[in-house]
């Protein structure tokens, strides 16, 4: 999902900035938001989505795509079929069902009566197999016991329109037709879209866009006609073919929850992979469908982090790709700005992009990546620690750039972190440098637990922020789970916390409450606070990598209820969205006789959502690998919120990985490297 909003509009005061990248701007083509920004977007929670980039399938349930919103057939950001409309003995079927059958494909069964049909049975089942990849296959089956003779008509169009003017409400009008082969053929300016038939059809009429086929049914007997949807672009899926970077996995427990979950994270994750145009062995996370089919350098880190259980080659490919991005003098890794819900300015996602690099790094190197991966990363995340002191301007805070001055506390959370992570990749390469950064973030925990809690009769809680004239942000919302993200350190330990044990408590109390816990996973923003809305991105909704980050942190720090009560809220969103969670849905408290509401808006999948399902699971296990010293230790949640659970296809050092935790939640190693030892 992505906005813009007006530069004037200012925060309390504070300078104004770009909410959110447009959709189109995040998208793999161009095209910018109407007027209204997100009011533009058509409604996507009820949409039907295929997506194996960078090709997508949008279907409304009922199958017929007709021209409407976002439906249609795309590749790379373009939409080469709005209409395919079937009829079969001059009626459109009467749809029974449409549901995805895997990330890049769907089934839609529908059924015609025919005029010798007696009663109320319909005699004709009709399944339509619909691909991302821009081919369906559409089987009529005969029930009756006589043979039919039937007509079947496909009637066809497009506008050959890019997915951002589509999102903004300007889809332009559909083009005339030519007959071309089996099929039909559209071109406009430089493009072109054609289908295809197998079989040919008998008549085929272009004014029209009808194909039209008689067919002869046997009792019992089944025909099947295959379209193909082409364009001169020649485009590799990156997920589906022999270089994806994600192994086959698999999860079973007393849950029975836990597989389908595992299977459609990994498999939703798979689908948004793209490549790099200019070095295509590398590949990367998009950041969600339909909105965002592009680069997002910060939630491509935060997916690749969460995904380290799988392996580390998408981690290194995302970092080489966001390492040619870098600025030369800064060492900055771009980003465009986000909105921050209603209480702070936008902030600055290559802010976020850059302090992640060095921890992603220095993460996969305890997973296992290789030495050549990381002697050619390392001076990429040199080049984002000199961003960071530069950033400091000699202080113990990071500025947002052009702010006044603001401090986000979430950001002071993602320093500390690339901080201490830092330098234990610096002192692990022999490099320079890491005792002095080790000093910069103990000077900023000292400072942060003096300057950015706030005291008050309930307990106190943690600023949002503070801005240049010293004041207090106070609201509580969901950034502050990252201030419980420490970070993975050698021999299975997590670096130290921005807050201490007291402030920590009085977090996790906070977090645990129903302001936040919503019964269905962590609110974008307390619903006490002024300008709460459910429906808000940041203002209330769930977003879901932020609630899977606090179970894992709630879990590292020893709350496990508090961690287990967001993970099987999590859990029972996820059922209900059919284990393909969204980037956010609504935050309405859960009720005995209630389901989570979508937002209309979210990308499903999303990247992050999806690494986030992997990253729960992963969670429970508590695999906590150091491959240079050749250990794996487990730390798993003693609680066994979901009883027993079996982990097996993850990869540590390079090589398969299988673990379980029993109901009583203890933890064993089942498949290792053999130069691995576990870990006390």
């Amino acid at each position: 999902m992505a906005l813009t909003v007006p530069p004037s509009s200012a925060v309390r005061g504070l300078p104004a900035q770009s909410r959110r990248s447009s959709p189109a701007s995040a998208s793999t083509r161009g095209g910018a938001p109407g007027p209204g920004g997100l009011a533009d977007l058509p409604a996507v929670h009820t949409m039907i989505v295929c997506a194996d980039l960078p090709s997508l399938a949008v279907s409304a349930e009922h199958g017929q795509l007709t021209g409407r919103g976002l439906e249609g057939f795309y590749q790379a950001g373009r939409r080469l079929l709005s209409r395919c409309v079937l009829r079969v003995a001059g009626r459109e079927p009467v749809p029974v069902q449409g549901r995805l059958a895997a990330a890049d494909r769907a089934r839609f069964m529908a059924v015609v009566r025919t005029p010798g049909d007696i009663g109320p049975d319909p005699g004709v089942a009709v399944e339509r197999i619909r691909t991302a990849d821009g081919t369906e296959r559409i089987t009529l089956c005969n029930s009756a016991p006589r043979p039919l003779r039937i007509s079947v008509e496909i009637t066809l169009g497009t506008d050959l329109a890019d997915l951002g003017a589509i999102g903004a409400g300007r889809p332009g009008p559909e083009l005339p037709a030519s007959v071309h082969g089996s099929g039909l053929r559209w071109t406009t300016g430089g493009t072109h879209a054609q289908v295809s038939a197998d079989p040919p059809p008998d008549d085929a009429l272009a004014s029209a866009g009808l194909l039209r086929w008689e067919m002869e049914l046997p009792p019992g007997g089944s025909r099947t006609i295959e379209l193909r949807v082409r364009t001169e672009r020649v485009v590799r899926s990156a997920g589906r073919t022999g270089g994806c970077p994600l192994p086959e996995v698999s999860a079973e427990g007393d849950d029975p929850r836990v597989g389908e979950l595992l299977r459609t994270s990994v498999d939703d994750l798979r689908s948004l992979l793209m490549r790099d145009p200019a070095h295509p062995s590398d590949i990367y996370p998009a950041a969600g469908v339909p909105w965002r089919c592009g680069l997002a350098p910060a939630e491509a880190l935060w997916a690749v982090r969460m995904a380290l259980p799988l392996g580390t080659r998408l981690a290194a490919n995302t970092l080489r790709t966001l390492a040619r991005t870098q600025e030369a003098r800064s060492g900055r890794i771009p980003g465009p700005f986000r909105d921050a819900g209603p209480h702070l300015p936008a902030g600055c996602t290559g802010v976020e992009a850059t302090l992640a690099f060095p921890v992603v790094l220095a993460e996969a190197r305890r997973w296992g990546l290789p030495e050549q991966d990381l002697a050619e990363l390392l001076p990429a995340a040199e080049g984002c620690l000199d961003w960071l002191r530069s950033a400091a301007g000699g202080g113990v805070y990071v500025v947002d750039p052009g702010s006044g001055g603001l401090r986000r506390a979430e950001t002071q959370a993602h320093a500390h972190r690339a901080a201490l992570l830092g330098a234990d990749l610096l002192e692990s390469c022999g490099r320079p440098g890491a005792e002095g950064w080790r000093q910069w973030a103990a000077d900023l925990r000292r400072a942060f637990r003096e300057e950015f809690w706030l005291d008050d009769r309930a307990g106190g809680r943690p600023s949002a922020a503070r801005t240049g004239d010293g004041r207090h942000v106070p609201h509580l919302d969901g950034t502050s789970v990252h201030l419980l993200d420490t970070g993975l350190l050698g021999a299975g330990q997590l670096a130290p916390g921005l807050l201490d044990k007291v402030q920590t408590e009085q977090l996790v109390r906070l977090l645990g409450g129903p302001a936040m816990d919503s019964g269905w996973g962590l609110r974008g923003l307390g619903a006490r606070e002024v300008a709460h809305n459910p429906f808000g991105h940041r203002s209330g909704a769930v977003r879901v990598h932020e609630t899977a980050v606090a179970v894992s942190g709630l879990a590292a720090a020893g709350y496990e209820k508090e961690a287990g009560s967001l993970l099987r809220g999590l859990l029972d969103a996820a059922a209900a969205f059919d284990y393909r969670l969204p980037e956010m849905f609504a935050g309405e408290q859960r009720t005995a006789d209630s389901t989570p509401l979508p937002h209309p808006a979210a990308c499903r999948p999303a990247a992050v959502s999806a690494a986030a399902g992997i990253h729960l699971l992963c969670t429970l296990v508590g695999i906590r690998p150091d491959a240079p010293a050749g250990t794996v230790r487990l730390v798993p949640v003693s609680s066994a919120p979901l009883g027993a659970l079996r982990l097996s296809g993850l990869r540590v050092a390079g090589e398969a990985f299988a673990a379980r935790v029993g109901r009583l939640g203890l933890g064993m190693v089942e498949e290792a490297a053999d130069s691995l030892q576990l870990g006390g």
